[in-house]
């Protein structure tokens, strides 16, 4: 059996058409959010600690893996199955923010753009399906809501709304997804 830690990232400096750099790194608080979580995740009995390091590809969540990954000696891994949900190519970044709140209030397979967004929300799952240590996994809002749709079964896009740096825990064994506990929840800006 192997238990993963999703966290979704610190405070980022900015947001979907809040910030002119299409990867926006942490903010002060996010870095601070971060070293908090790691601290969090260290602190955990022997047996539960994560000894890998997973990530999305986009910097905040980068950033928000380091402090831990480097508190337990090991490289961030990349995996991006549990990036940020991809948005349709032809949106301009203005049309982004409208999109992704859309997306909020549907369900999995009507979500509108240019991939199957429940197959997408099926990789995520499988993603961390296939993990069998003890792991964190740094990844986003809507990759989290995608993991605890999976296991719970809801077809609802928006399940719960993981805060800044909240850990979502899940058990895998033989390959089997489990949800043990959602992480805190917040009225965290998302766009």
């Amino acid at each position: 059996m192997a238990r993963l830690y999703v966290i979704r990232h610190g405070k980022p400096t900015g947001g979907w058409g809040t910030d002119p750099d299409p990867d926006p790194g942490l903010d002060p608080t996010g870095h601070r959010q971060a070293r908090a979580a790691a601290e969090t995740l260290k602190a955990l009995p022997d047996g539960e600690r994560p000894v890998r390091v997973l990530s999305s590809p986009l910097r905040r969540c980068r950033e928000t893996a380091e402090p831990f990954a480097d508190a337990i000696g090991v490289q961030v891994e990349i995996e991006p199955r549990v990036g940020e949900i991809p948005s349709p190519a032809a949106l301009a970044e203005e049309e982004r923010g409208p999109w992704l709140r859309q997306a909020f209030q549907s369900h999995w397979r009507d979500v509108k753009g240019d991939i199957d967004y429940d197959a997408w929300r099926a990789a995520v799952g499988a993603a961390l399906a296939e993990l069998d240590e003890n792991t964190a996994v740094f990844s986003h809002f809507v990759a989290i809501n995608a993991a605890v749709a999976c296991v719970t079964g809801e077809t609802q896009v928006l399940t719960f709304r993981p805060d800044n740096c909240s850990i979502t825990v899940f058990d895998v064994e033989d390959g089997e997804l489990r949800l043990i506990e959602r992480g805190p929840e917040a009225q965290t800006q998302v766009l």
